[in-house]
Order: C-alpha cells, then structure tokens, then sequence
C-alpha cells in the first residue's frame, strides 16, 4: 500500500508551480516535505486529497494500490488528512467524535464499543464523555489523529500538525502520531518549517523536490 507521485506537473494560467515531482512513499513511511512559503506544499496535498481548485491543470499521476487517484473523487481516494487545527465537531463528546469517522460498515452499538476501544488503547478512556472544549489541547490533538485513521485511510497527509502546539507537547504528539502510523502501516506525507519535526532516519526533501 504505497504512496507514488510519479512525474507530477501542476501549473495555473499564470504561474508553473512544479515540473516532474517523483516521490515514493513506502507503508509506515513518513517522507518531509521542506520548502519556503509558496513552492506549493500545501498544493501538492490538495492534489493528493483531490481537493485542487479547477484552474490549475495537473499533469503525471498519483497511485495508491497501483491505483491512479487522480481519477477518483476526493471521497473515493481514502486519504487521511491531519491538519493544525484539531477540527473536532463542538458539539459532539469525544467517544462521539471517534464513531464520526467509522465506516459505514460498522453499524449500531458496535460503533461506539469501537470509539471505546481506541480510546482505552491510547490511554484516554476516561475522557470518553467529555466535550472538546472541556479537554486538553493535547488531548483533543490524540484524538484528531485517532479519528482520522478510524476512517481507515490508505495514505495519510500531515499539513504541519505541530506547528501550534507548545515544545514539549509538540515533541510528545510527534512521537505519538509517528508511532501510530507505523501501527497502521499507512504512508505518509508531511508537509513542516521545522526540522525538528522529521523523523530520525526517514527521507526529507528539500525544495525543489527532485
């Protein structure tokens, strides 16, 4: 279940973002993308997530499965986006928020006993109740990540999702998130400003991503 990005092109009418981008991303991989504001990081995420604005023409594919994704609708691609932002529903509880992103498949009682379980694997079970507002932002960060991969993604996309917390939150969610995503044996895309956030040993390209 690997990520590639093979020979990408993506340019608007009035400017050429990218030419030719090969990336490959191996299952529990997470590759770095560096590069000042505006070389079209963010871009390439929306492209992958399949959420790019219509002006721009896209050329090359993207292929998760051996499956190009560039045709499908963003809902039918299965990728997991983690943003800065930790975008829980208010007015859901946290186990409420968890059984959101189950897939339909799971039905009744069972979603909730789901929202449960992942909640005791990652050692907040005793916030199950409890209403984003009334929890860390730590806390409500974990269960972000958690929720995104209950939708049981085929690739997961990190937009700098450290980049507001504190340091020493900011060292422990990066461990947490990296060690999840090896559990999932999912590919990963993260897109950061900070070198700190690369992982020890994995690839890390720096712009222009050739």
């Amino acid at each position: 279940m690997n990520l590639v990005i093979n020979h990408l092109t993506i340019k608007s009418p009035e400017q050429h973002l990218f030419d030719d981008v090969c990336i490959n991303v191996e299952p529990g991989e997470v590759v770095t993308l560096m590069g000042p504001s505006g070389c079209g990081k963010s871009t390439l995420l929306s492209v992958i997530a399949g959420h790019l604005s219509p002006v721009f023409s896209i050329s090359g594919s993207i292929t998760l499965n051996n499956i190009n994704v560039l045709n499908l609708a963003p809902d039918q691609r299965r990728i997991g986006i983690l943003f800065q932002d930790d975008l829980l529903f208010p007015h859901l509880n946290v186990w409420e928020n968890l059984a959101f992103a189950l897939p339909k498949t799971i039905t009744g009682s069972q979603r909730k006993m789901e929202a449960l379980s992942t909640l005791q694997r990652i050692g907040l079970d005793d916030l199950a109740d409890k209403m984003p507002a009334h929890i860390s932002g730590g806390q409500r960060a974990r269960i972000s990540l958690m929720r995104m991969l209950l939708s049981k993604p085929c690739a997961v996309l990190l937009d700098e999702p450290f980049s507001k917390l504190d340091k020493v939150l900011r060292e422990e969610f990066r461990e947490f998130v990296f060690n999840q995503i090896k559990k999932q044996n999912v590919p990963a895309l993260m897109v950061t400003h900070d070198d700190a956030d690369i992982p020890a040993g994995t690839a890390a390209l720096h712009w222009p991503w050739h």
